[in-house]
């Protein structure tokens, strides 16, 4: 009853704020809903998915990846590969930010040269790393040097590009007040409530069909579902509770789509923590989670039972063998790690409990029901677990820092098997946050990143996939769907699986 009544202020709430920003919204402004609010507006430090999807609507990239992930022409009109460690992209001419000022080579140097810089902490600098130079040849044309052959390259040329004249002038507060030459030019940002944004009438690609697009932040998921039913937001999109889809497929007026997402729920291990710098250890939890009882019980069949970090549907897919549900093996590898169960049933080593805490983010209440699920299993099994939540950007910052155990987390937007790998799996790599090394997995991603067929590639991936997976540093539960919903008045957007808001610019509300 307490959990129904919360809801219900909130939406109320909710409702209340929408309606008095509807009456200042042109009624060709559609209204979306987000789970958290955006970290920044500036793409080159952006990290989380409701930036990149500010980074959809307000940036335009020298390539546009398509929902093939084969890139096409955007703000560079075409390109050559002359040699393979030298890229020349040729910009469209008259291309203008925001602001009125013409685009030129120079924001192209310059956005790459700050990724780059070390100072500047871009969270995917690893990226462009083999990038050993970025020349302006004239205004209109941008030559990029490498250091080595590096397969995905162009694949990460979709990198929002930043006004020069503004993003290095501190006094523009440039990630709170972006521009950029996308098809929205920023209106304004309320934080943790709403970021307002309107039509570029002079978009390079012509003008986009709505008036305008305002991103409403709101945690709950029940409570963006239900706005959506009432008709006070337009779209939304994963994640989404799946009693939720249940229900707006059979809502009137609404319309539910699903497909299978570039991207992964996983259990991220903090290999420099004393219990779990053990392997059998970690072995045995991995065989103390049933993937398919996560997939069927808590997401009724929406996201589907995971086993690495290989995404279903790519062309560096295969089927890697995971720690199988088993709490028989478990046991004996634990028992072969030294642990043996105290009077009370629960596993000690050395006078010392075996004690785990699951972490996740407050605001997905599947991933709640995740780790108390496992937090049952495991106690059910000798191990002392609790669970541990907090509102995102406390998580993700404790995350980052290597303060937790066991997080539970995902990744999206997998556009590239490096992508998904190089960072999070390298020694030392930005995104590595549980301090997982293996000087052979490195040796792996470099190989992986000069290899220009795909076929060899896949191979390479594959193989530090079964590595990853066997030491289980990631504990792949689930193969994510994204699932977007939308009013039946949104005509023309198109769900790209990689999350892509690109396709808002040619959708139209009836």
């Amino acid at each position: 009853m307490k959990r129904v009544l919360v809801v219900l202020l909130l939406i109320s709430a909710v409702a209340m704020s929408r309606g008095a920003a509807t009456q200042a919204q042109s009624p060709g402004t559609l209204r979306a809903g987000l789970d958290v609010d955006a970290g920044t507006g500036d793409p080159r430090l952006m990290r989380d998915t409701s930036a990149f999807k500010l980074m959809d609507l307000i940036y335009d990239g020298l390539v546009l990846l398509d929902p093939t992930l084969i890139p096409q022409p955007a703000l560079a009109e075409s390109w050559e590969n002359p040699d393979p460690t030298t890229w020349v992209f040729n910009l469209r001419q008259g291309v203008k930010f925001h602001d009125g000022t013409e685009l030129t080579a120079d924001d192209v140097v310059y956005t790459y040269t700050t990724i780059l810089d070390e100072a500047f902490a871009a969270p995917y600098r690893a990226l462009y790393a083999p990038i050993s130079g970025v020349t302006a040849t004239d205004p209109q044309t941008v030559t990029f040097t490498l250091s080595e052959p590096y397969a995905p390259f162009l694949s990460y040329m979709d990198m929002g590009i930043v006004p020069q004249h503004i993003a290095e002038d501190a006094s523009k507060d440039f990630a709170n007040n972006p521009v950029g030459t996308g098809p929205f030019t920023f209106v304004s940002w309320d934080r943790n409530s709403k970021i307002e944004l309107t039509a570029n009438a002079d978009y390079w690609n012509g003008a986009p069909k709505l008036a305008g697009v305002t991103l409403f932040i709101i945690p709950d998921n029940t409570v963006r579902a239900t706005a959506l039913e009432t008709g006070d937001l337009d779209l939304i999109h994963s994640p989404l509770s799946p009693q939720d889809v249940s229900l707006l497929k059979e809502t009137d007026g609404v319309t539910v789509s699903e497909q299978t997402a570039l991207g992964y729920t996983y259990l991220n291990f903090n290999v420099a923590d004393p219990i779990l710098s053990d392997v059998k250890v970690r072995q045995a939890l991995a065989h103390l989670v049933d993937k398919n009882t996560i997939s069927q019980e808590i997401y009724q069949g929406m996201d589907k039972p995971g086993k690495s970090p290989l995404v279903p549907g790519t062309w560096w897919y295969a089927d890697v063998a995971d720690q199988a549900f088993d709490p028989a093996a478990a046991a004996q590898l634990l028992t072969e790690a030294g642990w043996a169960k105290n009077g009370d049933g629960i596993y000690e080593k050395d006078g010392q409990t075996l004690t785990v805490v699951l972490k996740t983010h407050s605001e997905d209440p599947n991933r709640i029901q995740v780790v108390e699920y496992l937090q049952n299993v495991f106690t059910e099994n000798g191990i002392d677990a609790s669970v541990d939540t907090a509102e995102w950007p406390t998580y993700f910052a404790s995350v980052q820092q290597g303060d937790y155990q066991i997080a539970l987390i995902g990744w999206l937007r997998l556009i590239d098997p490096d992508y998904a790998m190089y960072d999070q799996f390298r020694c030392g790599g930005g995104n590595n946050f549980g301090g997982y090394c293996d000087p052979a997995v490195d040796d792996l991603l470099k190989q992986g990143r000069a290899t220009a067929e795909q076929g060899a590639r896949a191979e390479i991936y594959q193989q530090v996939a079964t590595t990853v997976v066997d030491q289980v540093f990631y504990d792949v539960l689930l193969y994510q769907g994204y699932i977007v919903a939308t009013r039946d008045n949104v005509t023309g957007f198109t769900p790209h699986p990689a999350g892509s808001w690109k396709s808002l610019r040619e959708t139209s509300l009836a």
